[in-house]
């Protein structure tokens, strides 16, 4: 069967360096068919309703954090895995080109460099910028989450609730949740089930400022599909607070403690 290793909303520069290497890493010995990262690769702060009216606002780190993020996930991920790789765009990514849209309309219409595909030169890494509800696996399309209406507290619903829309299994992320929830219909033993499926993410929250410092129901995580010809099997992988996960019975990433300090081991079985 095929594997396909989905993640999301890293939110570079915001991201959780040590549980994104260990991704990249994974991903590296795992050599999947197919890697996709479903959107909010990039955080960018400053062109945001958060920094709007704000000294951050004109502090022009767009290039500075598509620099950074070229360097931190597409440079060496592409080193270690030389699979196709898919970028859906989320709404944080498309931040820089809304709002040269929104403030310069006439610059705008002419714009290429603030596409979000060139600002990190997808086209230098061979990364492909794939469109919502991409169709990566029988009956399963892949979206930010962002693209309709709607969102639910409850870790995997928001997801559900887009897959009965569709009328097929969605993958999403988006929420920064991690959960799969199934929906079944039919009757008299004929049931078709399709399923939601909230694959987390890979920020450091503690750098999340706009939720000063409350709590926040998300998860760490990302996901992995089997496929086969006529259907996907989903797995949810959950990443401990040290950056580490198992997958298929080995830890990736584990962190040992070895005189009350932190000591970063070897990958073993878990």
């Amino acid at each position: 069967m095929k594997r396909v290793v989905v993640i999301s909303d890293t939110q570079i520069p915001f991201e959780d360096k040590r549980a994104l290497k260990n991704v990249i890493s994974f991903i590296g010995e795992y050599q999947p068919d197919e890697v996709i990262q479903i959107g909010d690769l990039v955080d960018y702060p400053a062109p945001s309703r958060w920094s709007a009216g704000t000294r951050a606002e004109f502090e022009g780190n767009v290039i500075r954090d598509s620099e950074y993020a070229k360097r931190v996930f597409l440079a060496p991920l592409r080193e270690a895995y030389q699979g196709p790789i898919k970028v859906l765009e989320g709404n944080h990514d498309e931040r820089p080109r809304k709002y040269l849209a929104s403030r310069a309309p006439a610059l705008a219409a002419e714009d290429q460099f603030y596409k979000f595909e060139n600002l990190l030169d997808f086209q230098a890494y061979e990364v492909e910028k794939a469109e919502p509800y991409y169709p990566f696996a029988p009956g399963w399309l892949a979206i930010h989450g962002h693209e309709s209406p709607g969102l639910n507290q409850v870790p995997g619903a928001t997801a559900r609730m887009k897959a009965i829309k569709a009328g097929v299994s969605v993958v999403m992320g988006h929420t920064h949740r991690l959960a799969i929830s199934p929906h079944t219909t039919g009757h008299n033993g004929r049931l078709k089930t399709i399923y939601g499926f909230e694959v987390g993410h890979l920020m450091d929250v503690r750098q999340a400022s706009y939720l000063k410092n409350g709590p926040a129901n998300w998860q760490k995580g990302f996901g992995l599909f089997y496929v086969g010809k006529y259907s996907a099997t989903p797995h949810a992988i959950p990443v401990a607070d040290d950056g580490s996960f198992v997958v298929e019975g080995k830890r990736f990433g584990e962190i040992k403690r070895v005189g009350g300090k932190f000591a970063k081991g070897e990958n073993k079985s878990a």
